[in-house]
């Protein structure tokens, strides 16, 4: 009957087949109440309605595991799992590159004592607003290199209290037309100006004009490094020194070599590669502002169908929505202290992540390891075990001593799903373990992570739960005692059904920790991804149109601007010598691509070196 019923599953014949009937055989109990609140009407869970068409029984009432079918996959314009994953990327350099186009706005503080540094070409304090870098290897390239005389002042500030800061994720503060600026576009402007993308001086002016009624101090980006718009340069910080220091852009020797100290800032950058990122900079999760709430913004939700996820962006969002996002911060920016549930949503995340990411990559490993189509019984036997082994693994604590496939009978009516009914409690307690007993959720932003770590989890479960019912009933997991020798062909079925529910549900994830360099890095180099503005199209106009009202002109400003004398750059030296030509692209500058590159040039530092020296 199991046979039967396994091969139903695998061949997906459905009601055409006489699968075979389980019952439910495990009692949860009375189960508790839900996460916070329930959603507020509009916001697209990954477990709502409409499903893509599954067939089977109608649910009944009174049925506790009526929306727990193993064959429902998530709604098509459900956003949780990319809530979720940008979430769990916050502060992270490496995510940030690879996922350019920032869908949060978060508020957070940088704590009393954290060091910053802003490099300029006259040691004077900046008179408004201006960039601070937090690694001094990103504030020296623009303090010197483009004077002639070489003249580089290099300022060192402390906090004297926390620092209120917003924080725009992605690579913020890349001076893009691709999306990269859109969310600030929305704060700063009400509407996406990707002809405005150079205009960094409106930018951060009307920023920090827009924040002064909620005490903001600053707004936290990143590119190369991570830096903050700092409005003003006398208030929370105080001078730590102001040196007059050698220029390091110009190396001066016989032969002039140019020093590649952007590489150094691009590896300044790697040190917040993974998380937990930039550590200098404290978030309030319970303040998040998303354009993945479909809730919130639900205009983008058509925008971003049949998209890629590299391709997201906020072109389309309507003037409705833009003023409800604004309003959105405001209320968080606005909110007194302790107005959260306490929960730490970044920890809940991150638990996810740790649990679930090794082991789903191991299972892809081991499916990818051997010819399904392959006539030794041994090697797809061998690896079936495995792959069961590692899919027991992660759900042990969910598999109750009364779960188990005990046949009854034939339906012909039963579909191929139908099946796995009884591994449907091990499912639900998976998916809902981590947050069920959850309360106090007292912020919509918390609601809407709550509900992220749900849906994500949710459809992690309902995979790994399907993968492996369809091992026990294949009779190769070692716990279950199913009179069943497994054959080869039952193998071969269900490896390839295995292989498709791993990738498909990989994919969806889309993990920022799943993409690394492989095989790894030598010890002279790093993991790289291409990074703005190296390798990326030159600008073909830098002056923004004006608007009514504000002149004929306006000038734009580089970070940590340099003086209206000197030229402004279009592309930031080569970061190593064996790369590219300047203006030229690089191939995956649209969609990065992991690679090794060199980070230690001898020829570098501009030093002849002889034999003889030895």
């Amino acid at each position: 009957m199991l046979q039967r019923a396994l091969c139903c599953t695998l061949v997906g014949l459905g009601a055409l087949c006489h699968a075979a009937q389980v019952p439910i055989v495990s009692d949860l109990g009375p189960q508790p109440t839900s996460v916070c609140e329930a959603p507020e009407q509009g916001r697209l869970l990954s477990f709502d309605k409409p499903h893509y068409a599954t067939g089977g029984l109608p649910a009944e009432d009174h049925d506790p595991l009526a929306d727990w079918r193993l064959g429902d996959p998530p709604n098509v314009n459900s956003t949780g799992h990319l809530i979720f994953e940008t979430v769990s990327s916050l502060l992270q350099h490496w995510p940030n590159t690879r996922m350019r186009n920032g869908h949060n706005i978060v508020p957070g503080t940088i704590p009393t004592g954290t060091l910053l540094y802003h490099g300029t070409w006259q040691p004077e304090l900046p008179p408004g607003p201006d960039w601070a870098a937090f690694d001094p290897e990103h504030s020296v390239i623009f303090c010197g290199g483009l004077l002639k005389d070489g003249k580089c002042w290099h300022l060192t500030l402390m906090t004297t209290r926390p620092l209120n800061v917003v924080y725009f994720d992605g690579t913020s503060a890349a001076k893009l037309s691709t999306g990269t600026l859109d969310s600030q576009d929305i704060v700063t402007w009400g509407d996406v100006r990707p002809d405005w993308s150079f205009d960094e001086w409106g930018r951060i002016s009307t920023l920090c004009d827009w924040g002064r009624k909620y005490n903001v101090d600053g707004f936290v980006r990143m590119e190369m490094s991570f830096e903050v718009m700092l409005c003003n340069f006398t208030s929370g910080v105080l001078v730590v020194s102001f040196p007059n220091i050698v220029d390091p852009v110009i190396f001066r020797n016989a032969s002039n070599t140019r020093f590649p100290i952007t590489f150094e800032v691009v590896y300044a950058g790697s040190w917040h590669n993974r998380y937990p990122g930039e550590t200098r900079v404290q978030l309030d999760l319970s303040g998040l502002v998303s354009f993945y709430d479909t809730e919130l913004v639900p205009s983008l939700v058509p925008a971003r169908f049949g998209k890629e996820r590299w391709d997201h962006r906020l072109l389309n969002i309507s003037t409705e929505d833009a003023v409800r996002v604004k309003a959105r911060l405001e209320e968080a920016l606005s909110r007194p202290a302790g107005r959260s549930s306490g929960v730490d949503w970044q920890a809940l995340i991150r638990v996810v992540v740790d649990r679930y990411s090794e082991r789903l990559q191991v299972v892809q490993y081991l499916l990818n390891s051997t010819d399904t189509n392959s006539h030794e019984p041994d090697s797809v036997l061998g690896y079936a075990i495995k792959t069961q082994v590692q899919l027991r693994h992660m759900l042990m604590p969910y598999i109750g001593v009364n779960v188990t496939p005990r046949s009854t009978g034939a339906n012909v009516n039963r579909t191929a799903s139908d099946v796995l009914d009884w591994a449907r409690p091990v499912y639900k307690l998976c998916a809902t373990t981590l947050t069920d007993r959850l309360k106090d959720c007292t912020t919509s932003s918390e609601k809407l992570l709550s509900d992220a770590v749900q849906g994500t989890i949710r459809e992690i479960c309902r995979v790994v739960t399907k993968m492996w019912g369809l091992g026990v009933l294949a009779g190769i997991d070692q716990f279950m005692d199913i009179e069943r020798e497994p054959d080869m062909e039952t193998m071969q079925n269900m490896m390839k059904t295995w292989r498709e529910d791993i990738d498909e549900l990989m994919a969806w994830l889309d993990w920022n920790v799943w993409v690394e360099c492989r095989p790894e890095c030598g010890p002279e180099e790093m993991c790289y991804l291409t990074t703005w503005p190296t390798g990326f199209p030159l600008p073909h106009e830098r002056t923004r149109i004006p608007r009514p009202g504000k002149g004929d002109h306006v000038r734009p400003l580089t970070p940590q601007s340099i003086p209206d004398s000197a030229p402004v750059p279009t592309v930031t030296p080569v970061p190593w010598l064996d790369g590219m030509a300047d203006g030229e692209l690089a191939e995956d500058w649209q969609r990065p691509q992991p690679r090794c590159i060199r980070r230690i040039h001898l020829h570098d530092l501009g030093v002849r070196v002889k034999a003889s020296h030895f």
